[in-house]
């Protein structure tokens, strides 16, 4: 594999992960020396990609823009339909939270940036190992969801209104 392609797969692995990638499992994963994969960070920090080194690998820091907070509603089986019209977007879901009347504001960190991301969350609701929060205050919840620009965030809201997801605030 080339050089410029190995970077462009690094780059592709960490945009779609929250986990930090060690540069050995890089290095396993491209056959190539931990060097190598030191070198290409390197050469992508210069080319002006944020690339954050861990104790535990390597991390991609996310730039965007822009960010909106939505207030929604909808029934369990449409989780995954609100997830992938904002992710489909450009969007990304940072949180949720649910305003409970007894304990107050409930929070849970997301981050989820791709279709696959939205796809486990629900698989793991649907397990039945926890319910979301929105089940706690009848299905209302809200919403953290950055994007590049304004106008992204302006597309998700109509989109979601469209939908009927969307509680005017």
């Amino acid at each position: 594999m080339k050089a410029e392609k190995r970077r462009e797969e690094i780059l592709s692995l960490m945009g779609n992960t929250e986990n930090p990638l060690p540069a050995g499992v890089l290095a396993e994963r491209f056959s190539v020396s931990r060097q190598v994969i030191v070198q290409d960070i390197a050469i992508l920090r210069a080319n002006g990609f944020k690339i954050l080194s861990t104790n535990r690998g390597y991390v991609l820091e996310a730039v965007r823009a822009a960010s909106r907070v939505f207030k929604c509603r909808h029934t369990f089986g449409e989780i995954i339909d609100e997830g992938y019209l904002i992710i489909n977007l450009g969007g990304e879901i940072e949180d949720v939270f649910v305003n409970h009347r007894l304990y107050g504001r409930i929070s849970a960190r997301l981050s989820l940036k791709t279709p696959t991301h939205v796809e486990e969350l629900y698989r793991s609701l649907v397990s039945g190992a926890s319910k979301p929060l929105m089940s706690v205050t009848d299905g209302y919840h809200y919403h953290t969801v950055s994007a590049p620009d304004e106008a992204a965030l302006d597309r998700i809201e109509s989109a979601l209104r469209e939908k009927g997801f969307l509680i005017e605030i």
